[in-house]
């Protein structure tokens, strides 16, 4: 299975972006997709997830603010991030998760600076 996440850059506090995660390979009907993050010296947290069935989870740090969605004919999953703030940036890794394994992306910047 591979994963390529698209959509980080560098946005303004307030601004959005929207990431996106592609997964190609051997793909089941039932999985999980998500992102997770990393921010310099910190440990990688949860942002997000959602199963194929469209129930989704948040970190409380997400709630109200980014909206995760999937696309399954498509295999990708979306991370629309809204009112960010300078405490949101870090590396975003989007992740698979099928039978039991874990599949991760390379990861996408995103830097919340004016």
């Amino acid at each position: 299975v591979q994963l390529q996440a698209s959509g980080g850059g560098l946005v303004q506090p307030g601004g959005s972006l929207r990431l996106s995660c592609a997964a190609s390979g051997n793909i089941f009907s039932m999985n999980y997709m998500g992102w997770y993050r990393q921010a310099p010296g910190k440990q990688r947290e949860l942002v997000a997830g959602i199963s194929s069935g469209g129930s989704t989870n948040y970190a409380d740090s997400a709630k109200g603010r980014f909206t995760i969605s999937r696309d399954n004919a498509k295999n990708t999953v979306y991370l629309q991030m809204n009112s960010l703030k300078p405490e949101d940036t870090a590396v975003y890794y989007c992740y698979i998760l099928q039978r039991g394994f874990p599949s991760w992306g390379q990861g996408t910047l995103v830097t919340v600076s004016s």
